[in-house]
């Protein structure tokens, strides 16, 4: 499959034979048991690496394996309120905005209307105003209030905590450590 009739070879210990011929390659991989794989094609002349191609495919399929297993997804979940919601249901339901917003999944706020209620669609839009208030620590509003004739849905998304762009917590108090620090040094 190798196409040029010069090629540059690697060994298995990463150290460069040279640039050989295909055939003296192919049968230089075969004299180890392993196998000529093509690693840079368009370089001039071409890489190919002498190696275990099963074996490599098996790491790489770990390492892959490896990296999902890392990975945070992100689900969207659904909360739904009404205009004559209840403060018992209300406080209800926002503690479980909460938890999911600290878990790091986006939701979805839903406030449906029935009969009269789609007369005034601004109750529905008062809702959403309170959830967004009071969840302003956990979260923010992605994108624009979406209204449809039965309903007003938004989405919530969790605010970043952790990371490189993080914040210390207590940045000011950290900052008046560190002068008084200084002074206690240039003091002695």
């Amino acid at each position: 499959m190798i196409q040029a009739n010069e090629i540059r070879v690697i060994d298995e210990d990463k150290k460069q034979l040279g640039i050989l011929s295909v055939a003296e390659a192919i049968s230089i991989a075969k004299e180890k048991g392993l196998d000529l794989v093509e690693i840079a094609p368009k370089a001039v002349p071409p890489v190919c690496r002498i190696m275990d191609y099963g074996k490599f495919l098996y790491e790489l399929h770990k390492k892959e394996h490896e990296a999902k297993k890392h990975q945070k997804q992100v689900q969207v979940k659904e909360m739904q309120f009404r205009p004559k919601i209840s403060i018992h249901d209300y406080s209800f339901k926002m503690r479980h905005i909460q938890r999911f917003l600290n878990d790091g999944n986006k939701v979805k706020i839903r406030v449906m209307m029935r009969g009269r209620e789609k007369a005034k669609p601004e109750l529905a839009i008062q809702i959403l105003d309170r959830v967004f208030e009071d969840t302003k620590d956990t979260g923010f509003q992605d994108g624009i209030i979406r209204r449809q004739s039965w309903a007003v849905s938004a989405l919530l998304c969790p605010v970043k905590t952790g990371g490189k762009d993080a914040k210390p917590e207590n940045a000011q108090r950290s900052q008046e450590e560190v002068q008084s620090n200084r002074e206690k040094e240039d003091s002695s």
